[in-house]
């Protein structure tokens, strides 16, 4: 079966004027979409989407756009199931006649994407529906919306795309198996959302270093940096050493925050041991840092939902089918963030205290080097004897030895 395209083979697609099909996950429509540039769209291209789409033709610009354009939201109170931003529609004033042909329509999503066309240049209603973007891409919201927009962006080209949703011969959606297959026949790049995502934390900066300050604690004396994310403003916290030496193979430990055990003091979880004990070796080590990453509540579900969960766990349920339940993945973290933290300390290898392969898997998967996994073994008790073992025998975390110890065993 033919792969996926590279985001980079995407990218030069989408600047020479050519077709991208974009693809999202089962969890959302698990559908794919024709995209290409609105400035760049001829009515050759449009003809192609039509005959391969749904032909619903769509124009995702950004908000300022919208705004400059006065096109307001379709409805006041969006219950469309992905939540997408519809604008009222419009067709171009200027050059067209019904609106509807391929010719036409094209010239509607090229006028949308030119600046220089203003309010008064578009009819509404028309045949062309705008989307309002989300601020930040995928990175904010992982719909094709967003995709659209970004990849005209990477492509130095205007915010600005047309997009439609690929179906088969008896009108149902296509999926993947056939969104494959029409992409090698046709030879257009495919890609996934996800895959924009991880292209886009790795190759863009995303965090800003704005305070800093000397912290005392029970381990000894670190220094704070705060960082503030670009996408939703969250602050967080490097504790460094005060011998800090990035290259020399810091002991790094990544850590989400838990306010109930880093703070309360919650034996549910041995998030609040595993903290102090990070403290701890770190500062024994006199080389390391500690990030600590908000926003990364109950694996990411936030802090309602976790006590939610808790109260299914006391039902019965343990930590995985207590979210699952809820309607979120067992862990819904990401680690981009926590990556270029890490890269602008310094850090060029570390030894990472964690017993999370994925937190592992995560962080290597934006080119950081990792010499060693430290196993870091909180404290056990009656009430958080199940949830240890449930992370370690349905999420696969590892409470020994690392994978260096290991090598060493079996030579």
């Amino acid at each position: 079966m033919p792969e996926l395209n590279t985001i980079r083979e995407a990218i030069d697609a989408i600047a020479a004027g050519e077709f991208v099909i974009v693809v999202d996950d089962e969890d959302r429509e698990n559908e794919g979409d024709l995209i290409i540039a609105a400035e760049c769209v001829t009515a050759e291209n449009m003809a192609f989407m039509v005959k391969y789409t749904s032909g619903v033709v769509c124009c995702p610009i950004t908000n300022e756009r919208a705004d400059a354009l006065h096109l307001p939201l379709m409805v006041a109170n969006n219950t469309e199931a992905m939540g997408t931003a519809f604008t009222v529609s419009v067709d171009v004033a200027e050059g067209t006649s019904t609106g509807i042909s391929a010719s036409d329509r094209s010239l509607t999503c090229k006028a949308l994407a030119d600046d220089n066309v203003a309010a008064s240049g578009f009819a509404r209603p028309g045949h062309i529906f705008p989307l309002r973007a989300r601020a930040g891409g995928v990175l904010k919201r992982a719909g094709h919306t967003e995709a659209a927009v970004d990849l005209a962006t990477m492509a130095g080209l205007s915010p600005a795309g047309v997009i439609s949703e690929i179906v088969s011969e008896d009108g149902t959606m296509a999926r993947l198996p056939e969104l494959l297959e029409f992409a090698q026949l046709h030879d257009i790049p495919i890609i996934s959302i996800a895959d924009m995502i991880r292209y886009r934390n790795r190759h863009e900066r995303l965090v800003d270093r704005f305070a800093s300050a000397r912290i005392p604690t029970q381990y000894g004396e670190f220094e704070a940096h705060i960082y503030r994310s670009a996408l939703d403003e969250v602050e967080h916290v490097a504790l460094v050493t005060s011998d800090f030496a990035p290259t020399d193979g810091p002991l790094v430990r990544v850590h989400s925050e838990c306010l109930t055990g880093d703070a309360l003091g919650s034996i549910r979880c041995d998030c609040g041991s595993q903290l102090d004990l990070a403290m701890e070796l770190i500062s024994q080590n006199g080389n390391g840092a500690i990030i600590y990453l908000r926003g990364h509540e109950g694996r990411g579900i936030g802090l309602g939902h976790k006590m939610r969960a808790y109260a299914l766990q006391d039902e019965g349920l343990d930590t995985v089918d207590a979210n699952v339940a809820l309607g979120f993945p067992p862990d819904s973290r990401e680690y981009g963030i926590g990556a270029q933290i890490i890269a602008d300390l310094g850090i060029e290898q570390m030894r990472l205290l964690t017993n999370n392969p994925a937190k592992y898997g995560g962080l290597e998967g934006y080119n950081l080097k990792i010499v060693e996994r430290v196993p870091l073994i909180g404290k056990e008790s009656p009430e958080n004897i199940r949830y240890l073992q449930t992370k370690e025998e349905r999420m696969g975390h590892l409470m020994a030895a690392s994978p260096k110890d290991n090598e060493e065993d079996s030579a």
